[in-house]
């Protein structure tokens, strides 16, 4: 392929571009566990979701129960994130403990299965946004591959048309659709390990969130704090994912892409400060990410500068834009794909590897 100064690539450079980096960072010592990073985490989410729900006890039948409703969604998201690095492998050399650590925060704190997410994130990470293996852009609600657009017709179509500015909306659903999916993946016929383990966390979860609410609260406050719980936290999971893949180019099915090229032109990097960083559980360094997955979170911050050299160097463009600007790209690459309007990646890069 050719590079910044018009000159031939052999691919086997490219390979060996992406093996002089893991030797950096390896060097680096960023690959490195942060278990006391992890460890102190933990506890202070426990102790916030303990907080929470001992906040909701005392306030009783009050409007104010909008507060912690709203307090228990961002801690919730934080578990999600954190049952997402130990499926990663991230907080412990252990692959057993990770396992563990990842199935009881996210079951017990967030009601999601580390069984059914597994599974489709790692189909993700193999490749992303690559038609008919990514399970992210798979056709659903929302129409992410403009030819899954077509033939659609009356209500849905007129939704599809006008999909990205229903996104916001939509996204509020997608805590609710996590824990059905969640269940629904648990129940099937297929092996599951440690079934009745995952089926007793979630469902305990999803009973003190929907139950504990009617025991302290009138009925139209217990249910106007259980929509709003389960609206933000749709909204924080869902607002953290989309930035980082959405409006990125496609990939057809038939083509092969190297490593290093499949996960950085394929991702978006979202700046901004240490809230940022924890309203979005590190998903915001992405490109790091994919590069790494089993990286640590705190670490990812500090790879980015030599992330950033390196495909500098080797001519691979690195996205990076603001929390605001990545919405309004998914917004309009959604309202585009709704209409059929955008061709699957097509590029000097991906006919190289036809």
């Amino acid at each position: 392929m050719p590079d910044t100064n018009g000159s031939t690539l052999p691919r086997n450079s490219i390979v060996s571009s992406y093996t002089e980096l893991v030797a950096e960072v390896r060097q680096s010592g960023l690959l490195d566990r942060q278990r006391g990073f992890y460890v102190r985490t933990i506890v202070l989410l426990v102790a916030a979701f303990a907080g929470t729900w001992g906040a909701v006890i005392a306030i009783g039948d009050s409007w104010w129960q909008l507060a912690p409703a709203a307090l228990l969604a961002v801690v919730s998201t934080q578990f999600g994130f954190l049952g997402h690095d130990g499926a990663h492998r991230q907080i412990f050399s252990s692959a057993s403990a990770n396992e563990w650590t990842a199935r009881i925060v996210a079951g017990a704190f967030a009601g999601l299965s580390l069984h059914w997410w597994r599974a489709k994130h790692n189909r993700h990470h193999k490749a992303p946004n690559k038609i008919g293996v990514d399970p992210d852009i798979e056709p659903g609600p929302l129409a992410f591959v403009p030819a899954d657009a077509t033939g659609r017709s009356g209500f849905y179509q007129w939704f599809t048309h006008r999909q990205g500015w229903l996104f916001f909306p939509l996204v509020t659903l997608e805590g609710v659709a996590l824990h059905v999916h969640s269940i629904r993946g648990l129940l099937g016929g297929a092996p599951v390990a440690h079934r009745s383990v995952e089926l007793g966390l979630i469902t305990t979860r999803l009973a003190i969130g929907t139950v504990a609410p009617f025991l302290v609260m009138s009925p139209i406050i217990a249910i106007v704090f259980t929509i709003t719980h389960l609206a933000a936290f749709g909204v924080l999971l869902g607002c953290s994912f989309a930035p980082n893949h959405k409006g990125m180019p496609l990939v057809p099915r038939d083509v092969q892409v190297d490593f290093l090229r499949r996960q950085v032109l394929m991702s978006r990097n979202i700046r901004g400060g240490r809230l940022t960083d924890f309203m979005m559980g590190g998903l915001n360094y992405q490109i790091e990410h994919h590069l790494f997955p089993s990286m640590p979170r705190p670490h990812l911050a500090k790879v980015q500068p030599l992330v950033r050299a390196h495909c500098a160097r080797h001519g691979v463009t690195y996205t990076e834009t603001t929390l605001i600007e990545s919405y309004g790209i998914v917004i309009r690459y959604l309202n585009q794909a709704g209409l059929g309007e955008r061709d699957p990646f097509t590029c000097p890069l991906v006919n190289m590897y036809r």
